[in-house]
């Protein structure tokens, strides 16, 4: 990466992902046979890397793989999608995160995580291979990792000039420094009702986006499927409309599409309705194709 380029660091997780093809959705106690068992390559952190890249942003994964074959595997994907991955530690001893992955015919997906060596991107891991990442305009980070890591990666974005962008995914609580150095706050309807306390956001994600806004960050954007997303910052809040897809195939790896290719977009100097919109577009293709990249 050079000095001036359009860089994003993705500071997240590595994980294997184990796709299990199922017939029908599972009713709790029941025990099925999959149809079709695959491995991938995946995690949230590495599929958004894999996603920023391909949508032009030169990348830098900061994360971590277990000493095991699947650690390989997974950081040579990444390297052969564009991704530069001198900042993968390899942790002796631990095995590669895992993801458990169902799909069933209507495209919907479940996952169960193992995160293994994802556990060791703490504060301590991002502040150490921190100095040597390369020149970047854009951190984009997500909870699969410790949260003192992510919160740590915010705390010296900050500092260097990058610009914050997380997903709370998986949600779960966050202390309010976090929040506030984001720009933006990215989230689903189901973690904005998390963040917000709610049962449900309602029929208007419009307003749980403008809410979000008074839990610190300097933007929030809230993905809602078909309906598009809502974008609420400085100049008020609005409703992006989706891109209209043929048929879904499989909607594992939606989010992360959108995530990465907002970045890209974002590094590229793009406001953010235009960085909105280029992650609905990536997020409407990739509902199309099976997997998570």
């Amino acid at each position: 990466m050079s000095a001036d380029s359009r860089a994003v660091v993705v500071v997240g997780s590595i994980n294997e992902d184990v796709m299990l093809q199922l017939g029908r959705r599972i009713h709790p106690g029941e025990t099925v046979t999959a149809q079709r068992v695959e491995r991938r390559p995946g995690g949230k952190g590495a599929n958004q890397a894999v996603a920023a890249a391909a949508a032009g942003a030169e990348v830098a994964m900061l994360g971590a793989v277990g000493d095991d074959p699947a650690g390989t595997r997974m950081v040579d994907d990444l390297r052969r999608r564009g991704v530069h991955t001198g900042p993968v530690r390899t942790v002796d001893g631990v095995s590669t995160g895992t993801a458990y992955v169902t799909v069933t015919p209507d495209g919907e997906s479940t996952i169960v995580l193992d995160p293994g060596a994802n556990e060791f991107v703490d504060t301590a891991a991002v502040e150490a291979a921190w100095p040597s990442l390369p020149p970047a305009d854009v951190l984009l980070s997500l909870l699969e990792i410790p949260l003192a890591g992510v919160t740590a990666a915010v705390r010296l974005a900050a500092k260097t000039g990058m610009r914050p962008v997380v997903t709370l995914a998986p949600a779960r609580p966050v202390p309010g420094e976090l929040l506030s150095g984001l720009d933006p706050l990215l989230v689903n309807e189901h973690e904005a009702a998390f963040l917000l306390d709610a049962g449900s956001l309602g029929p208007d994600v419009v307003d749980a986006a403008r809410e979000l806004l008074r839990l610190g960050p300097k933007s929030a954007v809230v993905t809602a499927g078909a309906a598009g997303a809502a974008v609420a910052d400085a100049a008020g809040a609005r409703l992006l409309p989706a891109v209209p897809v043929r048929a879904v195939v499989d909607t594992t790896g939606a989010g992360d599409a959108f995530a990465g290719a907002l970045a890209a977009a974002l590094a590229r100097g793009a406001d953010l309705d235009a960085a909105v919109t280029a992650g609905l577009r990536a997020g409407a293709e990739a509902v199309q194709r099976a997997g998570a990249r």
